[in-house]
């Protein structure tokens, strides 16, 4: 069936050298400075999840009032959409690299016509 699970004795030896690398990334400034960022990043998806919601109900109304679809909205919501896609990549720890506003530029709506 593959791998196994390790021996009792296996996992102690391995866990005895797992303790200085616990206590450098206890001490360490970036594991700290990024759970700051991962916390201010948390806020932050949650205002662009409202704003998300603010874009849709727009685009629903526009559709029912006007028949069509407001193009400017709709690169809002694929621009927010960008956004809450990076910050969850950052989050996931997929990337170090750091989303809109203490990092890269704000995510460009791209024309999927």
């Amino acid at each position: 069936m593959g791998e196994e699970n390790p021996t009792v004795d296996q996992v102690n030896v391995e866990d005895s050298g797992s303790e200085s690398k616990l206590e450098k990334n206890l001490k360490s400034k970036d594991t700290w400075l990024r759970l700051v960022f991962m916390l201010t990043y948390s806020l932050l998806i949650w205002l662009a999840g409202l704003v998300g919601i603010v874009v849709v109900v727009l685009g629903f109304l526009w559709v029912l009032f006007k028949g069509e679809i407001n193009r400017e909205l709709r690169q809002v919501g694929q621009s927010v959409a960008s956004y809450a896609y990076e910050i969850i990549r950052y989050l996931s720890f997929n990337t170090d690299e750091k989303p809109f506003p203490f990092g890269g530029r704000w995510p460009s709506a791209g024309t999927d016509e």
